[in-house]
């Protein structure tokens, strides 16, 4: 069976973003020479899954920052880009089953609204969040409405000099 992960980061008040999607605030709290365990949490990755305004955001950059791993890009508006990536436009149940069949072993899902879509059908199974030291007041909140309840247990916690707080979850 395919594992489906989260690794996100968000501010204090549990935002992803700003109201108009920027990460600044993000960038300038991050120790510049600290990745935070995402490259330890990448090596794991067999292929990721992202959401239309998160490729918006990175669609930009030359070179992608997940090596040679298959990136699908769940979306229903027509997609151009310079990169090898999967346009998606199906349920996170047939995404499963689908990635199940490629035989991949975990798959990195990304971006507020699909977390929350899978979620929602109860398909995450361990989300590592970073809480940066900022209070953003507003903005893009990582879980949206609609989530459905889940039950996840704490497997761990870890502390940055630069105040980032790592939690890392497992669905019960």
């Amino acid at each position: 069976m395919t594992r489906l992960s989260v690794f996100i980061a968000t501010s204090i008040d549990g935002f992803i973003a700003t109201t108009d999607g920027r990460l600044d605030w993000l960038e300038n709290a991050a120790a510049p020479d600290d990745d935070y365990g995402w490259e330890t949490f990448l090596a794991d990755i067999d292929a990721l899954a992202m959401g239309r305004g998160t490729w918006d955001h990175i669609a930009h950059l030359d070179e992608l920052p997940f090596g040679d791993r298959p990136v699908h890009v769940f979306t229903h508006r027509p997609l151009t880009s310079n990169h090898d990536v999967k346009v998606w436009s199906c349920s996170p149940q047939e995404a499963l089953a689908r990635w199940c069949q490629q035989g991949l072993r975990r798959v990195y899902v990304d971006g507020g609204r699909l977390i929350s879509a899978f979620l929602a059908e109860g398909l995450i199974d361990d989300m590592t969040i970073l809480t940066a030291p900022v209070v953003l007041g507003a903005g893009i909140p990582l879980f949206s409405g609609g989530t459905a309840s889940s039950a996840f247990a704490l497997e761990g916690v870890r502390t940055w000099p630069s105040g980032f707080v790592e939690r890392c979850y497992v669905r019960e």
